[in-house]
Order: C-alpha cells, then structure tokens, then sequence
C-alpha cells in the first residue's frame, strides 16, 4: 500500500521540500519557500513537470506550512491533509543523544534545542520547522534525521580531540561530522554503480557549506567537519579549519564579545570574508574570471582545502579507489573539480576534460587508476526512507 511521505529541510528563510509516494520513491512534487519573515517572499514547486512560482509576503514558516498544505489541496495533489502520514525533519546535530533517526517528541525536541549552541545556523530554524508541522499535521508522525548519526561509527582514533580527557567526559567534545543524509546516498549510489571500486571511496560534499568524509566499505570512518559545522573545508561564510590561538587573539585585539567571535566565524569569513564579494561560488567565480585578484585567491585557497583533505584521507585508507563529487559546488563547477583533480596525478587521478565540461557521471579517463564521479546527492530520499522506516508505516 502507498503511503505519502513529506521531507523537509528548514533554513533561517527557507523552506525546502519532497512529498514522495512511498515505498515506491516517486516524487509527487518539490519545492521551496524563499525570504520567508522578508518582503517579497517566493513559493515555487514542480507538479507533473510543470514549473509554478509565486510571489507573496510569508511572514513565518507555519504560514508556509499552511500555504504549501493548501496548495497541494487547491491543485488535487492530495484531497486532504491526513493523506501525508509521515514528515522527515533534516536535524544538523544530534550530539551524543542519537545514534539514529528518531521520532519526535518533547524531549527530542528540547535536545535539538539544547544543541543549538554547536550548531547555531541549523538547529534553531530546524526547531521551526518541526513546530510548524506539528501544528498543522498534528496527526502525522515526526521524524528527525540527524546529520550526525551516519558518522557514528567512526573509530575512537579519528573523533578523539586531543584536549583534557575530562572535556569529552564532561561536554561529549569529540569530532561528529555532518551532511549525513548526503554522504550515506551518494556512498550508496557509487557502490551500486560499481561495487569492486568504490571500496576506498572519499565522498566531496561541496556546497554553501561543505565536508568530505572517508568511507571504507560504505562505513564512515572520518569526515572533515568536527564538533560543530564549523571546521574543515572553506565554506560560503564558515571559516573552516584555523589555528585555534587566532580567535583568542582577534577577541583581545577587536573586544569582541563571544556571540560577536561566533557571528564571525559563521557568518562573515570563508569565501566571503577572503573575497569581500560572496559567499555563493559562482559569485566569486565570474569576478576572478573579470580579473579580481581577492576572488582568484578565495578559489584557490577554498580549492586547497579540498586538496588537503583527499590526500588525507588516501593516506589514511592506503588508498582510494573512488573520488566522488556531489552538492552544489561539487556537482556543476567543473573548475573546482579540474583543479582539484590536477593535483591529484600521483594518486593516478586523471579525467577527461569533455566529461568534466558536461559534468558526466563518470570522469575519469581509460588510464586512471582511481573512478571520478560526480554523483547528484538526494538527502530528501533518505529522509523519506528513514520516517518509513523509523516510524513502521
């Protein structure tokens, strides 16, 4: 029997969203809500191909909760809301508190909230996101999907920080890892697509935000993001890896508070603090193409990064048989993945630079020893499998 299930990724503004006919993974339609709480707010979905796009003034997200309801209702993509039995809520941290997906209640709720302070872009507005459709679908289940969950297990080695013992004790400080939901499909993808070379694969999630994780056998065994979000790879507007002593540094030199450090570190470094540009990629692209030199050392720096971690993570696994690219930067910039993948020649990286160009699936040339893949990652279809799953529909 068909059952019609709901994923949902909620942002500071935006609403993203999937309903899917489950088991059979088809989706009916998807979406978004944008400059939700802004003037000019805009609902676009797809519906049997066809495009629509709205302009209105949300003011909240239960307002787009209702307006999306009441347009599935309006365009006979369902005939009431008790036809939606399951919603699957994106959850950035779990913490130590879920090794899993989980159904939502009180107590799930106030952990979400009590982990905000790691991850203060994500948890609050995914908070949101879970309150508004509980007031309006108080008859479906809840689900959150937590990004953490798929990198729990690591080994002791590779989330261990090495800082007092107490403080893992006392405070759970150890590495977590994010983008779960992403990083298990397109793991999954890429050993279906070729089981006997994705052993040693080393997944790229690189978007507005981004990490890359080292899987061996289809099992996560480190990740570039830590504790928090924060760390690792260069991002939109998150710093990434740095040197620990800086921030007490700038806190002394500037006075700043530690909300005004945190703010920093989050919301006015990584591409856009090295260009003074953008935060969005192609932003930063299209002014070092007309000649900036701040733009053209963003890339570079953002592209190192990158460069790091794979040749880490080779290391680490004595090997790679698989690089594969996904999310918005890692998919569509093929510049990203051309120099990325020049700089990785000793490990017998080599792909084709027509390929590359039309953003293939497959990469690589006859002569590579390593795939190169460029695999559109789908968090929504494991979101949708785990509110099945979790909550026995």
């Amino acid at each position: 029997m068909s059952t019609k299930v709901m994923a949902i990724n909620s942002g500071s503004s935006s609403l993203k969203f999937k309903l899917f006919e489950m088991p059979e993974e088809v989706v009916i339609t998807e979406g978004a809500f944008e400059r939700i709480g802004l003037s000019g707010s805009v609902f676009g979905y797809t519906y049997k191909g066809e495009k629509t796009k709205e302009q209105m003034d949300i003011a909240n997200h239960e307002m787009a909760v209702k307006h999306l309801l009441d347009t599935l209702i309006e365009q006979n993509i369902i005939e009431s809301y008790d036809e939606i039995v399951g919603v699957g809520h994106r959850i950035s941290h779990g913490g130590t508190y879920y090794q899993d997906a989980t159904l939502i209640d009180d107590l799930v709720e106030q952990h979400i909230e009590e982990l905000s302070v790691l991850s203060p872009l994500h948890n609050p507005v995914n908070l949101i996101g879970i309150r508004s459709f509980k007031n309006v679908l108080p008859h479906a289940k809840q689900v959150a999907i937590f990004d953490t969950s798929f990198h729990q297990g690591m080994p002791e080695k590779n989330y261990m920080y090495a800082l007092p013992y107490k403080y893992y004790e006392e405070y759970s400080i150890r590495r977590y890892g994010f983008h779960g939901p992403s990083h298990q499909y397109v793991t999954e993808e890429a050993l279906k697509f070729d089981p006997e070379h994705t052993k040693k694969l080393i997944v790229c999630h690189i978007g507005s935000g981004g990490s890359i994780a080292a899987m061996v056998e289809g099992q996560s065994i480190n990740t570039s993001m830590g504790f928090t979000p924060l760390s690792g790879l260069v991002m939109g507007t998150r710093t990434g890896d740095l040197d620990p002593q800086i921030l007490p540094f700038i806190q002394e030199k500037e006075g700043l508070s530690p909300q005004e450090l945190r703010k920093m570190m989050h919301e006015d470094s990584g591409l856009l603090g090295l260009s003074g540009i953008s935060s969005d990629y192609r932003d930063v692209e299209e002014a070092a193409d007309n000649g900036n030199e701040r733009a053209k050392m963003a890339l570079e720096v953002f592209a190192q990064r990158v460069i790091f971690y794979i040749g880490a993570y080779a290391a680490q696994m004595n090997g790679v048989d698989c690089i594969a690219f996904t999310a918005g930067v890692g998919e569509h910039s093929d510049r990203l993945r051309k120099y990325v993948c020049d700089s990785l020649s000793y490990l017998g990286v080599e792909i084709d630079e027509e390929k590359n160009h039309e953003n293939a699936w497959s990469l690589e040339t006859e002569n590579s020893k390593v795939r190169v893949l460029v695999i559109p990652t789908d968090e929504e279809v494991v979101i949708a499998r785990d509110v099945m799953r979790i909550a026995k529909l």
